[in-house]
């Protein structure tokens, strides 16, 4: 039932695209680990071996603490529609700091320049396994809309808001790391 891969193919590629949500688990020496949801629509597939989000402000910060600590990821998709499966994407990586030349260059690359309220940093994941599963047990759920309740936050917030609420969340992980998000290259 379960087979792996050692890159993002052309099938993983179409089934990610049709997706409307994934989860990214993480985790380094000591940690807590951590699952946060997050719409496909912030996943851009770089390369075979390299995925990228765009990742918005939320109450923590704990997945770029855990890259940064040389922790591991995994983003883990499965069909909720249509056929069953279950695809993750095994590696590690990091978290490309807002302001940076670098985010500059992702954000222009990958996501049209185009950077929504809130947005914080870009996650990088160089995935050394891509695995798929049957997906027998996931139930069936239907697709309604994406929320506006994180766009409408940062919007009130604005960007100075955005700032102080960052400084005072996610500056360190729930374990004390460090998230690295106000690192400049």
């Amino acid at each position: 039932m379960a087979k792996e891969f050692s890159s993002i193919e052309a099938p993983h590629s179409e089934f990610i695209a049709r997706q409307k949500v994934f989860f990214t688990a993480s985790a380094s020496d000591g940690s807590h680990v951590n699952i946060s949801p997050r719409s496909t629509d912030a996943l851009r597939i770089l390369r075979p071996n390299r995925v990228c989000y765009l990742d918005l402000t939320g109450s923590g910060n704990e997945t770029a603490a855990h890259l940064k600590a040389g922790g591991r990821a995994t983003i883990l998709f499965c069909a909720f529609e249509g056929p069953p499966m279950i695809l993750r994407l095994y590696g590690r990586g990091g978290a490309v700091s807002r302001g940076s030349s670098t985010y500059a260059s992702l954000l222009r690359e990958a996501f049209d320049s185009a950077e929504p309220a809130g947005a914080r940093q870009i996650v990088i994941l160089d995935v050394h396994l891509v695995r798929t599963s049957c997906g027998y047990a996931v139930p069936l759920f239907q697709y309604q809309k994406e929320r506006a309740s994180l766009e409408n936050w940062a919007q009130s917030k604005g960007d100075e808001g955005l700032e102080e609420y960052r400084r005072e969340k996610n500056v360190v992980s729930m374990d004390g790391l460090p998230t690295g998000i106000f690192d400049r290259e």
